[in-house]
């Protein structure tokens, strides 16, 4: 029967994730390769379970995600203990992961990061990702929070309420005088439309509660937050601008606002891991209140 799992293995089992490769870990962790194989190899064994898949770079299965998760929070806590015993690292700062979506990121998450107390001496490392994926980076240990749509707690995480981010359907003025003469529905459904990517399927739902099925078969792909916007105005297509962004833009008449009375919200979460630390703990007061004046 499995007693616990031996941290040597654990911590190891973290430095192949990270770095790649047995050998890389093996130089990261100042041992031989061959120690690192029969760490990772033990750990398995104790488990009961593939940690991990053996490609290159190596990945964590199912499974290997859970012991990686568990690594993370672990270092997570060590460091918290040693700031509260006053012994870290001269100089040293806390180094907090944050998944994140694009349209956030572009809007109110930054000016967040700046209210965490100076005391706290946090470095962020931010991950873009989409809001309905973030949640994964979250489960496979790759994050200690994230901005998600989904309210369902990933294991280990704590969940509170954000806010809902708006958006707009919105074109600039030379492309709504050549494609949108006609009943909205009709034009939107011929007319190009700007996407952020190809799982982006906002412009998509706001069609179908037009009442219109199926996708505009012109798609203009901009993978950023302040391209897609730009794109939009300029007239390559009409799409779902984040209310923020749009406002200054229709006060100057860059953008035209398509359907002012059917806005589109999409909610959105804070995850985090599910621990008592004071750096987290920090960053979470931050973002929410930050949230609260700039979400619906």
């Amino acid at each position: 029967m499995m007693t616990g799992l031996p941290l040597d293995q654990v911590r190891t089992l973290l430095a192949v994730v990270d770095e790649g490769t047995f050998d890389a870990a093996a130089a990261a962790l100042h041992v031989t390769p061959s120690a690192v194989s029969q760490r990772v190899k033990a750990l398995e064994q104790r488990t009961g379970r593939v940690l991990l898949v053996r490609t290159k770079p190596v990945r964590p299965t199912e499974s290997g995600e859970v012991v990686v998760r568990f690594a993370r929070q672990l270092a997570r806590l060590e460091r918290d203990a040693l700031a509260e015993l006053g012994t870290p690292g001269e100089g040293e700062v806390t180094r907090v992961s944050v998944a994140v979506n694009a349209d956030s990121l572009a809007t109110w998450f930054l000016e967040a990061l700046t209210r965490v107390p100076d005391r706290e001496r946090l470095c962020f490392e931010l991950r873009r990702e989409d809001e309905t994926r973030t949640a994964e980076l979250l489960r496979e240990g790759l994050v200690m929070a994230a901005v998600t749509s989904s309210p369902e707690a990933v294991a280990g995480c704590a969940v509170r309420t954000l806010g809902r981010m708006r958006y707009l359907a919105a074109a600039g003025p030379g492309f709504v005088e050549r494609w949108l003469g006609g009943p909205l529905r009709d034009g939107l459904a011929d007319a190009p439309v700007v996407t952020f990517d190809r799982s982006d399927d906002i412009q998509d739902g706001f069609l179908r509660e037009l009442g219109r099925d199926g996708a505009s078969r012109m798609r203009h792909a901009v993978p950023t937050s302040e391209g897609f916007v730009e794109a939009v105005a300029l007239g390559l297509g009409w799409g779902m601008v984040p209310e923020v962004q749009a406002n200054p833009l229709l006060r100057t008449g860059r953008l035209i606002s398509l359907a002012p009375d059917r806005p589109v919200d999409v909610p959105l979460y804070w995850q985090q891991w599910k621990l008592d630390s004071p750096a987290l703990a920090a960053l979470a007061e931050a973002v929410t209140a930050a949230a609260s004046e700039t979400l619906w």
